[in-house]
């Protein structure tokens, strides 16, 4: 995990930056959010736009399976699961970008399909990495 405070490249088990004592954010506790704010944080600091992209297609097999249900009408499943593999390896791809970037989060992510050539799909992800940190509770 790239430290957000020197660039130091730590071990992903790591709590710590070994250079500069920083405290890292885990790839668990990392944030994906549709929306431009989370709730209950706020945005230190704007790293960039990141993208994960997965084109995806189906084999022979899963094509013919594909025009049987087609005939029958109703969920072509052959698809589905392919679309649901490219949707999550694209958040994946996306995610990793981010972190590479020192980011602990990802906000505004959007998720697109685009038919590419034939029976291709591309799947995207793309969203703005950033640095949370949480809100300081309001003093009344």
């Amino acid at each position: 995990m790239k430290c957000p405070n020197c660039g130091f490249n730590a071990d992903e088990t790591a709590r710590f930056c070994p250079r500069c004592g920083t405290l890292l954010e885990s790839a668990r506790d990392f944030i994906l959010a549709t929306t431009p704010i989370v709730p209950g944080y706020r945005v230190k600091r704007v790293l960039g736009v990141v993208t994960g992209l997965s084109p995806r297609t189906r084999g022979v097999g899963g094509r013919f399976v594909a025009g049987l249900q087609s005939m029958v009408g109703g969920e072509i499943s052959a698809f589905t699961s392919e679309i649901e593999k490219a949707r999550a390896e694209a958040i994946e791809r996306m995610k990793a970008k981010a972190i590479s970037m020192g980011a602990n989060a990802v906000i505004g992510v959007d998720i697109e399909t685009s038919d590419l050539y034939a029976s291709i799909v591309l799947v995207s992800a793309t969203g703005t990495a950033v640095i949370l940190e949480p809100e300081e509770p309001e003093h009344r």
